[in-house]
Formats: C-alpha cells, structure tokens, sequence
C-alpha cells in the first residue's frame, strides 16, 4: 500500500504530460529526491519543495516517498516544513516561490544561499573575493554558517591568524576550477580542489544524499554568473594517509595494526579502490577472551576472515545513512548498517566511537566490539549462540568438547533444544556414543530437530574414539525434514554435503 501511494504523485505527473516531467536523461539520485519533495510541496504553490526536520535538531532533508509516510529518519521523528526549492524565491502577495534567485557572481550568491560566514572569511583575504567577483567558472562547496561555527576554537584560531595563507588555502580547497553540477557528481570520484590540486572526494548514494569529503549536500546547484554554488553542513579538509598509514599512525590500532600485518592485508588497504573499513580498537580486542582472540591470531584462515568481515566494498559515510540497509563486506557476508539519531548502528548495537575517519582510498568508522564471522569461530562457539544449547552441554558432559574447539574439521548434527522437551538425560557410557555419532568430518553446526541412533547392528566404539558413521548418519538425517533447517548462523548446505559424502 505505502509503495502504491509513493507511486501515485509521480504517476499524477506523468500524466500531466511534458509541463510536470520533462523528457532528458535520467535523473541522479539527489535530482529524484528533490523531484518528490517538489511535488509534494506543489499544493503550497510553484517550486516549493517538502522538507523534513528532526525535532530538537537544525537538520533539514528533502523527502523521499519513504520518509515521507514514516515521518522520521534514523528512527527520530520529524516534522514537515515547505520551502523554496534551490534557486527559487518567495514574491510578496504571490504564493508560493514563483521568482527565480538574482544571477550574482559567486561571492554574492554566497551570501544568498546562506553562507555568509563563508562569505565574510572570503573578504579576509586579499585574493579570493576578486576571483569570486571576476571571469571564470568555478564550483565552491560552501560550509553553512552553523558548520563554521562547529568548528573548534583551536582551529578557528589556526585559520584566522594567517588569513592569506590557512584561510586562504581552506577557501580555495572547497573550490574547483570548473562548474560542476549534482548530475555530474558521481558516486566514488574525485574532483580536483584549487588548494595544490588536492583531491574532493564525492559519493553520491542511491538514497539521494550527496557527500562531499562525507559533508552532507544541504542545497545544490546554485547558479551564479561565474560558476555555482553548493552548501555542504561541515568544513572539509585534505586527505593524505591512506587506511594502512592511519591504521599505523593510531595508537588505538595497535592489535589491529598487528593483526593486518599478520593476515597480509595491508596490501589492500594501501592500494587503490574506495572502502569502508569498521576498525575495532584496542578496547574491541580486549572484550573477548584471551584464549579466544590468540586462537584467531595464530590461524591465518580465521585472522582473515575476521578482519574481511570488518571491510566493506565501498565508501560509507555516515551521513548517507538515514535508514537501515544491509551492506556486503569483503568475507562476503552482509551487516545491517543503521542507525539512532546521531550514532550509527551496526547488527542493531551502537558500536561506532568515531566515525567518517577519511583516507584517500575510503573511509574509517572506529568500533568497539568485534564483528566475529561465523567462519572465524569454533563449533562451540557457533553452537553456544544458536538454539542447541542443551546438546551442547551434553558433549562437553560427554568429555568431547575438546574436539568442538580445537582444529579438527568436523561436522555436529546437534539436536534442537525442544528436543529435550523432557529434561536432559543422563550422560552415560551409551549417550557419550551416541553423541559421538553426532559428529563427522567438516567443520560444519547443522540443528536438527531429533537425536539420531546409530544402527542397531553397529560394533560398539572405543569411549576415546570419534565415531566413524557419518554416511550412516546422514543418510537418516536425510529423512527429517527439519535436518537443515538451521537459524541464521547455521549452515545451510546439508544436501551439497550429503552429496559429496556419497562419491
């Protein structure tokens, strides 16, 4: 119903024919969404636009059909306010915003757009505002006022006590040589800065934000004589250290700067591409017992999973979550990003310390706890989280816990705690062999939901032996309809198993 109800303004416009959509190429992401605040907006009058704020906050987005019906972002609620749409004005007596803005040059239009604190730091120095006033065509990604004043006394002090070189150089990275609108900017490229060719990185998320250095796009494509204008919510800085040469440089990394040297990772993370690294601290590491982590640490295979669990394949920064999504990492399983207000939230937990840590290669988020694949942790690791606790217990009972935590690559047909609807039994010299006939060869936790005998006719086993009756087991198991039906950290691949056990 809701996605019926997303549909019909745009549905209402397509039939209005070329005055409501006009024919061109696709619209970017941020272009969509303003078109859906637009047409919300048009009852109030021409180019008004529907934006949602956070009550208590001064954060303001364009709405998308989602937003819209939920009326929050990031959880919090919000409230609906109409505005002009960028680059429209108000007339008196007129409704609506039917005036197109005054075409200024770029310093005027700062002050237009509402950066006039931009504009008054521009006058301090002696060479910028002649540029802005002059010839040329030019992009300036403009800090809103409430953004300069964010900024740390330290650093304020820093810029303003040598105007014609800090400031200056400030200014002139916020800038680029040539006019660049929203439908050019690109989800992971990289614009030349007017500060030593410095590199702006932009991503610009299917959701519509637009992030420049992971600032927030707040309005765009403000046209002036020389170039246009586009006001970003935080002053933005160079980037010069890639994600191994932070990781180095951090004394907070000092396990994780080990662990990549290990796992042999740093190649990547020096290397080209764009990604999101979820760096656990030292504080990460320590929350897991010692035996735990120096199991993963001495095994190449489980440190490498680990730590591809915590990369993503692509540049999140933080100001593109406004909603929950799930994200693929390099392990290749995924993690639900979201988020509570200001902090973002990872499979649900607020984890996140620090975050939008940039590198010229992508982005760091600090984190505070591991993020354990399955791959990386040990049968009873894997089955003490799952549904079969009571099974569990009963192996290490049964004296064979030994083989759920070591190297071994078993599998553990381990039966479902409504299994044992009547109690546990009692640990006897037969259970410890029909727990054995539980275990085979693999490395793999399947729940199922009976406990499977062995064959009446089978040689009794010795009591310190693992029991070689896998094919046996598995061909029973097979006529359980419930044998793989696993939760989510359980594996999912009995028949592939099966088969492969039969050649």
């Amino acid at each position: 119903m809701a996605l019926l109800l997303c549909l019909l303004p745009l549905a209402l416009a397509l039939a209005l024919g070329p005055a409501a959509t006009q024919a061109g190429p696709a619209k970017s992401p941020y272009q969509l969404v303003l078109q859906h605040s637009r047409l919300r907006g048009r009852q109030h009058g021409p180019n008004v636009c529907a934006v949602q704020k956070l009550i208590g906050t001064n954060k303001k987005y364009f709405t998308n059909c989602k937003q819209w019906y939920q009326r929050k972002i990031c959880g919090k609620s919000t409230v609906i306010s109409y505005e002009c749409c960028p680059g429209y004005e108000k007339v008196p007596g007129e409704k609506g915003c039917p005036a197109a803005l005054p075409l200024s040059n770029l310093y005027e239009t700062l002050g237009v757009v509402g950066s006039t604190t931009t504009q008054l730091y521009t006058d301090r120095t002696e060479k910028l505002r002649p540029e802005m006033e002059g010839p040329g065509s030019f992009t300036i990604f403009a800090p809103s006022n409430e953004a300069w004043a964010s900024l740390s006394a330290e650093v304020l002090d820093s810029l303003v006590s040598n105007v014609n070189i800090e400031l200056l150089n400030a200014l002139r990275y916020h800038m680029v040589n040539r006019r660049v609108l929203t439908d050019e900017l690109k989800h992971g490229m990289a614009l030349t800065s007017m500060y030593q060719n410095s590199d702006i990185k932009i991503h610009h998320y299917p959701n519509g934000i637009v992030t420049v250095n992971c600032a927030r796009l707040l309005k765009a494509d403000h046209h002036a004589t020389n170039g246009v204008v586009h006001l970003i919510d935080r002053v933005i800085s160079t980037i010069s250290n890639n994600i191994q040469q932070i990781i180095e440089i951090e004394d907070t990394f000092e396990t994780l700067r080990a662990a990549v040297a290990a796992s042999g990772l740093n190649t990547l993370l020096e290397g080209d591409g764009q990604f999101t690294l979820l760096a656990p601290t030292n504080e990460a590491f320590e929350k897991i017992p010692a035996a735990t982590l120096n199991r993963i640490l001495g095994d190449p295979e489980a440190l490498r999973d680990l730590l591809n669990n915590h990369i993503m394949k692509s540049a999140m920064c933080a100001e593109a979550i406004v909603a929950g999504l799930s994200v693929e990492t390099l392990q290749g399983t995924t993690l639900d990003v979201g988020c509570s207000g200001d902090m973002l939230t990872i499979n649900g937990k607020a984890i996140i310390s620090n975050k939008d840590i940039l590198a010229t290669n992508g982005v760091i988020h600090y984190i505070d706890e591991l993020l354990i694949p399955d791959s990386a942790k040990t049968l009873l690791e894997l089955a003490a989280e799952s549904d079969v606790s009571i099974a569990i217990d009963l192996f290490k009972q049964a004296g064979l816990s030994t083989h759920l935590s070591g190297n071994e690559q078993l599998t553990l047909l381990a039966p479902l705690n409504s299994v044992f609807k009547d109690g546990s039994p009692r640990v006897d010299a037969r259970m410890k062999i029909l727990l054995r006939n539980h275990m085979a060869t693999n490395g793999v936790v399947y729940a199922i939901s009976s406990v499977l005998q062995p064959p009446a006719n089978r040689p009794q086993e010795r009591g310190d032996e693992l029991a070689d009756s896998a094919l046996e087991i598995f061909k029973q198991a097979s006529a359980f309809s419930r044998a793989a039906h696993t939760s989510v950290k359980l594996a999912p691949v009995y028949q592939r198993l099966l088969e492969r056990m039969k050649h």
